[in-house]
C-alpha cells in the first residue's frame, strides 16, 4: 500500500499515512479536528536508473546466443 502525505491548511500539521489506492482522501485533521486536510504530492520511494531492468536482468543465455547467430 502506498504512503500518502497530508497537511492541514488550518493548523499546518503534516503527517504520513498508509492507505489503499481505493480509500477516500482524509478530510479531518487529527490534531485540530478541522476539515481542512490537503493531500500533498511527494516523490516516489524509488528511482529507475540505467538502460532498463529487463535488458540486464531477465534475458537468458539461450536468447543471447541465438541473437548472435541472427546478426552474423
Amino acid at each position: 500500500m502506498p504512503i500518502y502525505e497530508y497537511q492541514c491548511e488550518s493548523c499546518g500539521h503534516q503527517f504520513d499515512i498508509i492507505q489503499k489506492v481505493s480509500d477516500d482522501k482524509l478530510k479531518i485533521c487529527p490534531k485540530c479536528n478541522e476539515p481542512k486536510l490537503k493531500k500533498l504530492v511527494t516523490a516516489a520511494g524509488f528511482k529507475l536508473k540505467g538502460t532498463g531492468w529487463y535488458e540486464t536482468d531477465f534475458k537468458t543465455k539461450e536468447k543471447k546466443s541465438s541473437e548472435k547467430k541472427l546478426k552474423t
